[in-house]
């Protein structure tokens, strides 16, 4: 059996929120895997999802530039976040995401290969390296294109959360309102972090893998609620309406009327009734679409409507047809593990890639 550490432990803790014991016990089991471990927690109802992003040694900052046809957003990491507020760090990112836009490049070598003021871009970043003193890494960028139907938009919050986003519409005369109601789409994206679109583009193996540890966290939750004599959580038959086929839907209007029959509730009204149920329904069984589904998430600015029901009540009252097409959140640092204090070997390995 691995030997389990109390750095393992305290990571694993870190990782899920799990107490102590528990994360030194699922170690255990999992026989040293820190991965498992975490799956072995979720599947208990001991931990919530895992939190690797909220442990990044990365500094940085986001730049985002918006155009008519296009929308470019551009991560690039420093060591420290000193480094991070020098304006000539600025200057640096925001040239690169100009950069990135007007010469239409796809990766990274592509950027470095592009003439920017008369010199390579290569050795103008090399130039920028020595004279602001560490060492920086474009780590990623993306630029979403438009045509004339497509209305785009971007928002940064505090240099270190970006999103782009983009939408078709019908009516060329609603263009600018459009673009409006994206910018407010685009700071909702910045602080729920949305993972996807739509609950369609979800993977169905990773949706029923969630189920189990979603109903687990719920009933975990549920043993708390109890002694502090609160009402219990509703556990769910679904994760998401990905598993929510039109069979499903059917059973469950008829399993809505059986219930008002049994309540004696007059047939007549049925009508005005069921609709709110299914409905209750479809967000009862959706609690994975609400956590990490753009469309599916409460809108932060009216939490009593979904960002789906948003963008169609947007679309009533601009007479159109607004179709959210896609979007990108970037957050600095997300994804880079925090492995040892020295961040600037990390960095360095990048730049060797």
């Amino acid at each position: 059996m691995a030997e389990i550490t109390a750095a393992m432990v305290k990571e694993l803790r870190e990782r899920t929120d799990a107490g102590m014991m528990d994360c030194k016990n699922a170690l255990k089991e999992c026989d040293g895997d820190m991965e498992k471990a975490v799956t072995y927690l979720r599947e208990k109802g001991l931990a919530k999802a895992a939190k690797k992003a909220d442990r990044v040694a990365a500094e940085g900052l986001i730049g985002v530039k918006v155009s008519d046809k296009a929308a470019s957003l551009i991560e690039i990491n420093s060591e420290t976040d000193f480094v991070a507020k020098n304006e000539q760090f600025i200057s640096l990112v925001n040239k690169s995401v100009e950069q990135v836009q007007s010469t239409k490049v796809a990766s990274v070598d592509e950027l470095l290969n592009t003439q920017i003021d008369g010199a390579k871009f290569e050795d103008y970043l090399k130039t920028q390296i020595a004279t602001i003193g560490e060492n920086l890494v474009i780590r990623r960028f993306t630029t979403l294109d438009a045509n004339e139907k497509e209305a785009l938009n971007g928002y940064i919050h505090n240099g270190r959360v970006g999103v782009i986003i983009k939408a078709s519409f019908e009516n060329s005369d609603n263009k600018t309102k459009v673009e409006e109601f994206l910018k407010q789409l685009c700071m909702h994206i910045a602080a729920m972090k949305p993972s996807v679109l739509s609950y369609k583009d979800l993977d169905l193996a990773f949706v029923e893998a969630e189920f189990t540890a979603l109903c687990a966290e719920l009933e975990k939750e549920n043993e708390e609620l109890v002694r502090l004599g609160k009402p219990l959580n509703k556990i769910p038959k679904f994760a998401s309406r990905l598993q929510i086929t039109d069979e499903v839907l059917k059973q469950a209007e008829e399993d809505i009327k059986a219930e008002l029959k049994a309540q004696n509730k007059p047939e007549q009204i049925w009508d005005k009734i069921i609709p709110g149920q299914m409905a209750r329904f479809l967000v009862d069984n959706s609690i994975l679409d609400t956590r990490l589904t753009l469309m599916g998430q409460l809108y932060v600015m009216d939490d009593k409507k979904t960002v789906e029901q948003v963008v169609a009540d947007k679309s009533a009252e601009l007479k159109d047809n607004i179709t959210i097409e896609c979007f990108v959140r970037y957050e600095v640092g997300e994804g880079i593990e925090k492995k040892s204090e020295d961040f600037a070997a990390e960095v360095a390995a990048q730049m060797g890639n």
